[in-house]
């Protein structure tokens, strides 16, 4: 199997679907502007995405491995590539329900193939960790260039204008082509492959006794809250911008690409970090920054609307701050991922993967909903302020976590030696 082939078929797979996923932000701005639905009315998209990952993920990953990662990354492309040519056809708001339920079901069989497959091509703990990093800040590279794509095809001078739905031609493309790379990179899965068939029920007991354990509980409990804030962050970003900040609908899209872009760095920098520093000590610093950021960077949006502003040499200073956040926050989520997944058999990757989705898109849906509540009822800079709850709670379970998983590390070394 060459590594490198199949590690490059997983960043672009990944790739294409952060565009997807996360123009959920922009795509809420847009249905305002073109259907005339409210903020709460446009938060349940992030509901369609979510909702679907999170189911299609708990009925698929525990049968992940009898279908192959590879099959299952295969049909996720082939899907949201028709998906993504629906929308340009069928301009309505039902018609991005269905694209987001479409891209959301498809992600889940991406996301356990991909995180699963990680574990067959990165043996070592460090390599692991170090390769769910990159991959993740190729993530946020993709998110990043979506907010330029979606960006180059609004028209200001016409918010009611529909010519934006033509950026889905170019993702159908682009998705059709991580489908041919795919189907064209070998992968060795015999390291997992079942040697006898199991009930389907039993493949889900697997996962749900995975839950049962304290360390893995005290984890989705992490991948819940940290998405809830992410979130809820990410796909507001754009209305925040245009709403209160009184940026241009396109400025307001492409601005929101510092939180991608600051995300990026964050996540390919603790790539490095991390392979000298301690996951915990790390994240502890970065949430304690990021709350301070919020702190700083929200009391200036308050006088920032009165301004008109053309382009990013005359935006506000809070459009440039408060995105910063994503440096900080960047590494939680890869960083917990692979504490969870190394500690585990290559056999439970899969289903662990599972919980993971299952339990990210959970709190992906509530972020954003409770953003969305809280932006049309007290307004866009209470709803911000709201992550420094999230951040609180997360310094408290990440040190759960971290206790656990240090306990759970010493009673596997004492058997060992038993």
């Amino acid at each position: 199997m060459a590594t490198w082939r199949v590690k490059l078929s997983l960043i672009l797979n990944y790739f294409v679907f952060a565009i997807l996923l996360n123009s959920v932000g922009t795509v809420i701005l847009q249905v305002q502007n073109n259907y005339g639905v409210s903020a709460t009315s446009a938060s349940v998209l992030e509901a369609f995405k979510d909702l679907s990952i999170a189911v299609v993920s708990f009925g698929v990953a525990s049968y992940s491995v009898r279908i192959g990662y590879r099959r299952a990354m295969l049909t996720a492309l082939g899907i949201v590539t028709v998906a993504c040519l629906l929308m340009p056809l069928l301009p309505a708001f039902w018609t991005t329900k269905l694209l987001f339920a479409a891209v959301g079901a498809s992600f889940a069989l991406i996301k356990v193939s991909v995180f699963a497959t990680i574990g067959l091509v990165s043996p070592s703990t460090d390599e692991h960790a170090s390769f769910m990093n990159f991959l993740e800040s190729f993530f946020m590279i993709g998110v990043l260039s979506g907010y330029f794509l979606f960006s180059a095809f609004v028209d200001d001078q016409n918010l009611q204008s529909t010519a934006w739905l033509s950026v889905y031609y170019v993702l159908a493309g682009v998705s059709a082509l991580a489908f041919v790379l795919l189907l064209a990179t070998p992968l060795d899965e015999s390291k997992v492959a079942s040697g006898a068939a199991r009930p389907l029920t039993d493949d889900l007991g697997d996962m749900l006794r995975l839950v049962a354990r304290p360390v893995v509980l005290v984890f989705v409990a992490c991948a819940f809250v940290y998405v809830l804030m992410e979130q809820g962050i990410m796909s507001w970003l754009p209305t925040f911008n245009s709403k209160i900040l009184n940026l241009p609908t396109s400025l307001s899209i492409q601005m929101a690409s510092i939180l991608a872009a600051s995300t990026a760095i964050g996540r390919f920098l603790a790539g490095f970090i991390l392979r000298k520093v301690s996951w915990y000590w790390l994240l502890m610093i970065c949430l304690v920054v990021s709350a301070g950021l919020v702190l700083l960077a929200l009391p200036l949006a308050s006088s920032a609307g009165s301004q008109v502003v053309t382009g990013w040499a005359d935006a506000p200073l809070a459009a440039f701050i408060f995105p910063l956040i994503g440096l900080f926050i960047a590494p939680i989520y890869p960083a917990i991922n692979s504490a969870i997944l190394s500690s585990l058999p290559l056999r439970q990757h899969g289903p662990m993967a599972g919980l993971i989705v299952v339990f990210s898109a959970l709190g992906g849906t509530t972020g954003s909903i409770i953003t969305g509540r809280v932006f049309d009822a007290y307004g866009g800079q209470t709803a911000f302020y709201f992550s420094l709850v999230p951040i609180g709670l997360l310094l408290v379970l990440l040190t759960i976590f971290q206790r656990l998983g240090q306990r759970q590390s010493t009673v596997v070394r004492e058997r060992e030696h038993a």
